[in-house]
């Protein structure tokens, strides 16, 4: 679960390392819910870039569309099974949904295929 203000690695090589996020997308608050709507794999968030690597092409403070690839909270399936992560992580996207990368570093859920993701899915080394 990954709401605003939440800080996540970035799993491709588009240059940004680490990410702040600033909004969920699609996602509201339900009546008597928290007040802060939460993501989960395979939703869309916007980001600011925290850090980047020196010369690449998105700098430090780039506001960035990405997708929720791993998270650490569990994540329920449809036969019983969790699935959880070590650490919460995005793949930056552009604005029809490819991936701004060419490589995915480390597993990436397999709820993203139900996403229509299949992309992000091709480009992984591995699909958990």
């Amino acid at each position: 679960m990954i709401q605003q203000e939440s800080r996540v690695d970035v799993a491709d090589n588009s240059g940004a390392k680490i990410a702040y996020v600033i909004r969920v997308l699609g996602r509201s608050t339900g009546r008597d819910k928290s007040t802060r709507p939460s993501a989960s794999l395979g939703d869309r968030v916007v980001c600011s870039v925290k850090k980047a690597l020196p010369g690449s092409d998105i700098k430090t403070g780039t506001i960035v569309k990405g997708v929720i690839v791993r998270t650490n909270y569990p994540v329920r399936r449809a036969d019983g099974s969790y699935v959880r992560f070590d650490k919460n992580a995005i793949v930056l996207i552009d604005d029809n949904g490819n991936p701004r990368g060419t490589r995915i570093f480390g597993a990436v859920a397999r709820e993203l295929r139900e996403q229509s993701y299949m992309k992000i899915v091709s480009l992984a080394s591995e699909v958990v």
